[in-house]
This record gives structure tokens, sequence and C-alpha cells, in this order.
């Protein structure tokens, strides 16, 4: 677990500016680092750089930038490669010199070529020279664990493990990317490929990108659509195999992650996901696994009393930190300095809460991630549901409320918020992404427009491509291709590396998610039991009273701190001279709405006028933008 960046340039980048921009991650690696440049062909040089926390083999043999024992090869590499020791059996003829996966990728490389990375499993972002060929390679995982973004230049690219190198880069202009506003406004994330800067790029999960002789290339090895595609023609004969090979590789993914040369702990909330992880856990654990809650006051996010449940049940070596308002408002201010660009999702402040926690007693800590987009279960999953059930009768709706008489006499704003929400969900590309079209109109009407400019949609206009007429498992690949990498999976990296601390995520393995297309969607869903097979599981290692409650998830007051102890920041960040002098979103209306928002406050979820949201996406980004200019 690392942090990597180089660039591939015919600028003279020196070692000193090589230097200063791996330094920028000290907090993702801070017990080794090692920089180089190597000469290419075509007037190029070659600069690798990482930052190391040392996770297997820790010794000085695992330093990195790493070489072939041929010379031929050289890599640096963020993440970690569970099934190493398997390859490294294939591999035998290879003469290794140490005990850590980054040699197993220089020697898989060797061997297979760039189809070396569909062997792997686990988290990982990769940078690989290869002197014979005169290319350049970035790797990224299948799920998007591992972030990797680069900076294309005419005479060659910058990349990096966090925008922070890319940004003291000499040369680096940082031009905000206007297209992207509107739909981080309103998602409070930016989806890979792209980023919050002009000529900014992040590699896509499942892609490798080849530079060669000034040309870039990129593909992808493992796509979700593809996958899904390809696995569910394969499907589970029974209910029992379902149950019984899902849990057998849970049992292998766990113990492939708690592989480590240092302290391994296991977040717990107490939810399913982190309980069943933590308990596969225990079951391989000769002493007591660390476990690390955080609790708050207020009831209503509370769930550090299940989890201290389960945790006396499995019998874990147990760690709760209860935390006020007041410190998770500390929280605050450190968000950009972490996440590099604008990320709304509050959630973040309880991820680094943990983190923190956990950061003080081990370096790995195990999470429960993916379970609830491959396994149905979120909420929204069951609204989708309900509103593919009522989609004909929405268009009729739709075509009624278009109705000159009708549409005239403003009729349409008398009906139910829901009703309206159903009715105007007529875009096919977007259908189980419906939602509030005041939201959407006021995002969009924030940016400033310029002319010949085209905003990204809000939405993702992608979900044709699936292929499913089911909307539950359209939404739920379209979520495994979107919200979790470029959310939940962004939130706890960059949450966890601020500690210095590895989250390794058993449920996002290669084999669990693949064999997850073959098990038919009624075993996740089944009579209106969402994310049904995992729980199952769950009861053979925890009583079903422990576990069986409503899904609480975090978030924060955002309504009180927008208006109260933020809302003074947020009136300079949108006051009409600020905005105009910034330029980047409209002035007049942006600062009205602001200030319309703080005199009224959240109106309420019937309405659909809840803007707090929207108005944290906006304080987020302003919050960055300031951050952004002293770097």
């Amino acid at each position: 677990m690392c942090g990597i960046c180089g660039y591939v340039s015919k600028k003279n980048i020196s070692p000193e500016q090589l230097k200063a921009m791996n330094d920028t991650m000290y907090h993702r690696g801070p017990d080794d680092s090692g920089e180089e440049i190597y000469e290419m062909s075509g007037g190029y040089r070659v600069g690798f750089a990482q930052r190391r926390l040392s996770i297997l083999d820790l010794s000085a043999l695992g330093h990195q930038p790493m070489h072939s024992s041929d010379g031929r090869i050289s890599v640096v590499y963020n993440g970690e490669i569970y099934n190493f020791q398997e390859l490294k059996k294939e591999l035998r003829d290879y003469p290794f010199r140490s005990n850590c996966d980054t040699e197993v990728i220089v020697a898989a490389y060797l061997k297979w070529g760039t189809d070396c990375v569909t062997r792997f499993n686990g988290m990982f972002a990769i940078a690989l020279y290869d002197r014979d060929s005169g290319e350049v390679y970035l790797f990224r995982d299948r799920i998007w664990k591992k972030p990797l973004y680069y900076w294309q230049q005419e005479d060659g690219i910058v990349f990096a493990s966090e925008l922070k190198p890319i940004m003291v880069c000499p040369g680096f202009s940082k031009e905000i990317r206007k297209e992207v506003l509107a739909r981080y406004l309103f998602q409070q994330y930016i989806n890979a490929p792209d980023s919050i800067f002009q000529n900014v790029r992040k590699v896509e999960p499942g892609s490798i990108l080849r530079f060669r002789a000034g040309e870039i290339t990129t593909w992808k090895y493992w796509k979700i659509a593809d996958v899904y595609k390809r696995q569910m023609m394969h499907p589970v004969g029974s209910y029992e195999e379902a149950k019984r090979g899902l849990k057998e590789l849970l049992e292998r993914s766990v113990a492939m992650r708690m592989i480590a040369d240092v302290p391994l702990g296991s977040f717990l909330s107490g939810g399913y996901d982190s309980s069943l992880v933590t308990a596969i856990a225990q079951a391989h654990s000769d002493t007591p696994v660390r476990t690390f809650s955080i609790g708050f006051h207020e009831t209503k996010y509370n769930e550090a009393g299940y989890a201290k449940a389960v945790a006396e049940y499995l019998g874990t070596n147990h760690t709760e930190l209860y935390i006020d308002e007041k410190e998770m408002f500390k929280l605050v201010d450190s968000i950009p300095q972490y996440y590099d660009e604008p990320f709304a999702d509050s959630s973040q402040i309880a991820t680094m809460l943990v983190s923190e926690l956990a950061g003080r007693h081990v370096k790995v800590a195990l999470s429960g991630d993916g379970g609830d987009e491959f396994f149905c279960g979120y909420n929204i999953y069951e609204n989708v549901r309900q509103a593919q059930k009522l989609d004909i009768l929405g268009g009729m709706v739709h075509g009624i409320c278009n109705l000159p008489g009708f549409k005239q006499a403003g009729l349409e704003k008398r009906l139910p918020f829901r009703v309206r929400v159903i009715a105007g969900n007529r875009e096919k590309e977007s259908k189980t992404q419906f939602g509030a079209g005041n939201y959407i109109v006021k995002a969009n009407a924030m940016v400033k427009a310029m002319p010949g400019q085209a905003f990204l949609p809000v939405h993702y206009l992608v979900e044709s491509g699936y292929g499913i007429a089911n909307w539950q498992i359209r939404r739920m690949l379209l979520d495994m291709d979107t919200y979790l990498p470029g959310d939940i999976l962004c939130k706890v990296d960059r949450a966890s590396m601020k500690y210095s601390l590895e989250a390794r995520c058993p449920i996002l393995d290669k084999d669990v998610m693949e064999f997850s297309y073959r098990i038919p969607h009624s075993y996740k869903y089944h009579n209106g039991d969402k994310k049904h097979i995992l729980k199952d599981i769950a009861y053979d290692y925890i009583p079903k009273e422990l576990l069986e409650r409503p899904k609480v998830g975090f978030g924060v007051p955002l309504d009180q701190w927008l208006r109260g102890p933020l809302k003074e920041a947020l009136k300079d960040y949108s006051s009409y001279d600020y905005l105009a002098k910034q330029d980047i979103f409209d002035a007049a209306y942006t600062s009205d709405m602001i200030q319309s928002y703080l005199k009224t406050g959240d109106a309420g979820p019937a309405t659909g006028a809840n803007y707090s949201k929207l108005a944290w996406s906006f304080f987020v980004f302003q919050q960055w933008y300031s951050k952004m200019k002293t770097l």
C-alpha cells in the first residue's frame, strides 16, 4: 500500500522536482520512498517515484522503484496482489529475491505481458516501464480501489495516485473543467474518467493505458457489463449451491486479506457486511481480532451499541470511541487536503474518524464495502423496483400533464411529489436514476454557461448498454460502475490513507464479484428482503437478533451546520462579488439560490426542496478551491 507518481516526458523534470511531487503523498507511505529517472528513446525521459507503507516483506528488498533481474522492467505500484503466493509458484523460473508482491508483478509481466493483469486478484495501481519495447503502462484494478490520475500533455504524461503530485508538477495550470461541475453538484463526486482539471483524467477501472512513441492507447480488460453477461449465462443451479459457493469464496477472500507482516484489524459498524467480514476473520484467527467502531451521541446516527454486541458475541478485541458533533466538525477543514478534488459525501467524516481510531492500533483494516451494490442492499433498489411497476402509469400522467389546458393551468404542481417524479422519469438512458427535477435544474443553472460549452448531464446516460430489463439489476450494475468506485471506494481510500492505514475489502474480491453475477437475482432480493443470501450466510456466524434491524447509515446534520457554524463562510463563498471574480458559477443565480436557502433551510422531502445537499456540494467545492490555490 503506497502512493506512486511519475512521468514520461520530453521536458526536463529534475530529480528534486520529482521528489517534491512524491513527498506530497507522505501520508500514503511514511515508511520509505524512492525516486528514479531513466532515459528513453525518442528524447523522452521516464520518472518513477513511490512512497511506501510497508505491509508485506518489511525489509529493504521491497523498496520501489523495483527492477527485473535482467534490468528490462521497472515498476512502481500501489496496492496488494492477494494471490501473489499462488502466482509465485507458477513463476518459479524467475530468480526471486524478496517475499513481496511487487516482484511477482515484474515476473508476471515478463512471462505473460500485459495479460498478467488478468491473473492478479487484488487492488492495484501499477506503472511499468518496458525498456525493450519502449513502452510505459498504467494498470488499474477491476473495481477502482486504488486511484490513478494522469495529466496528458503534448509531449508526454504525468501520473499519480493523487492530484497533489500533479498540481505541484512544473507547468501545471490548475484550470477547472467546468463541464463536470453540474454533475458534481448533483452526484457529489466526480467519476472516472473525468477529473476536476482540464487535461487530467482518471485511468478507468479494469483498464490499461499504454504510452508508446508519444501516443496513448487505452483498453479495458474487465468491464462490468460484459463480465455480468458472460457470468449470468452460467447461473448457479440451486440456492444451496449458491450459498455454499459464496460462503467458501468469502472465507477464502477474508483469509487472503489477513496475510500481513503488520498488525491487522477490522472496521465493525454492526451492520451485515462488516459483521460478516469480521466474523469470518475471527473464525480464521487464533487470537481475538482487533475491531473498531465509532459511536455518536445522536441516537439516529449511532450504531455503536449494535457493533459492541456483535463484537462481544464473536469475542473480538473491541475498541469504540464516542464522538460529539464538535469533533466531527473539526474534520471539515481537512476534507480538501486529502480528497484532492471536490468530494461531498458527508459520510467521509465518519470514515475518517474510524480510520483514525484504527490507525492508532493497526496498519491494515478489513471493511465490508461492496455488499450493498453486489447483493441489492440499498433502499434505492426498493424504490427502483416500485418505479418500474409504475412506469407505464407515469407515462400516461406525463402525457396528461403536457396537454395545453392542464399545463397552462399549472395543475402539475398540485400533484404529489412522488407522482411528479415518476411522471417526469421519461429519459430511457437514466430510468433508474429518477429524482427531483427542480434539483437537477438548480444544479445546471448554478454553473456559468460559456458559449459552445456542453455540460456533462447530471445523470449517467448509459443504461441501455447493460441490456437488462430488470431495473433493480440495472441500477446495481450502474452503481458498480459509478457510485461504488467514484464515491464509496474513493472515500475509503482517502480517509484510510490520511492515517497511513490500508483498507481491504473482501467482498470486492475478483472471484466473489464474478460469482455474484452467477447468483440468480431472486436469491439477493427475496420477497422484499434485500441482500437475502448474504444475510443468510451472516446468520451462520451471528444470531439473527443481533443483526436484524433497519439500515441506519451515517449522515451529518448538513442543514444545521450550513445555517449554523458554517453560515458566514457559505455567505462569503456565495456573495455576488466573490462569484463574479471567481468566474465559475453563475454569480446572480447562485448567490440568490444560496441566500434563499440560508433563510428557509430544507423544506422537507415531501416537496423535494431539501437543498442542503446541493448547498453542501457547493460549499465543499469552494472550500477545495480555496485550498487548491495555495498548493
